[in-house]
């Protein structure tokens, strides 16, 4: 959230990323990855951009450079670092940040919808050399960052599913059937929504694939839109790249079951098996 709030004060004062970098003695990738929450905070860095940015308020210099503090502590998935790829380390402090998470899944269910056996499966497909351990390490994590979502007052998911991803069955009949009445249970819950995006629609808004779009309580904080690729992922937050991401995730739910619908598809799956 600090390296937004930089690169909203850079373009207010109409600067370009070079020219901050040469304020600090650094280059123009240096504050992209600053921006981009890529690379760790220099509180000096931040005093003489803040100062480039014409921030003289004291009480928003002190938040800003208590945000360096908060940026540099590691977060709990950082004792995960060995197992996970440096770019989805970023994902998921942003998905801690964020109020509200959006996403369209086409492959599997979503992570943060999914059972532990079920899991286990898809890391055992992707990752077949995988150590036992390293395996179970994965999936604590990934049940850990499912906590917050089935708390008191957690953050809002409205996740739109492909059709495919609940018919291919993933580690077996017995995983597949205990993953998809988890969804049923977890579709009660007051802060998240289930949809799915049913094969009558040959053709629809995100035909381009799976991606997730995070929205932050701070009301000036741009959403940030999350693709992920085989060896990396994207990550856009200027508006011009969110846009048609939006669009489609607006079409997919129009076009998609309603709640009620997607609590009478996946029972007639479960009915099946």
């Amino acid at each position: 959230m600090l390296g937004a709030s930089l690169r909203r004060l850079r373009e207010a004062k109409g600067l370009d990323r070079g020219q901050a970098g040469f304020h600090i003695r650094a280059s123009e990738s240096k504050i992209s990855r600053m921006e981009l929450g890529r690379v760790g905070f220099k509180t000096r860095d931040v005093e003489d951009l803040l100062t480039l940015y014409g921030v003289v308020d004291d009480a928003e210099r002190r938040a800003l450079l208590e945000m360096v503090r908060e940026a540099n502590t590691p977060g709990w998935w950082h004792k995960y670092s060995a197992e996970l790829p440096a770019w989805f380390t970023t994902y998921v402090g942003l998905e801690e940040a964020a109020s509200v998470v959006r996403t369209y899944e086409v492959q599997f269910v979503p992570g943060l919808l999914q059972t532990a056996s079920y899991a286990r499966s898809v890391f055992q497909l992707g990752n077949p050399d995988a150590s036992p351990d390293k395996i179970e390490r994965r999936v604590h994590m990934r049940m850990q960052r499912q906590e917050r979502f089935t708390q008191k007052d957690g953050p809002r998911m409205w996740a739109v599913i492909d059709e495919a991803a609940l018919k291919r069955t993933i580690g077996g009949r017995e995983v597949m059937s205990e993953q998809l009445q988890h969804l049923l249970e977890v579709a009660a819950l007051p802060n998240i929504t289930i949809q799915v995006m049913p094969f009558r629609f040959g053709k629809h808004a995100a035909e381009g694939g799976a991606f997730s779009i995070l929205r932050f309580p701070e009301s000036d904080l741009t959403d940030v839109v999350y693709v992920e690729q085989l060896w990396g992922a994207l990550y856009l937050d200027k508006r011009e790249d969110i846009d048609p991401y939006l669009t489609a995730m607006e079409q997919l739910c129009v076009e998609s079951t309603t709640p009620g619908g997607t609590v009478e598809l996946i029972g007639g799956l479960l009915r099946k098996m």
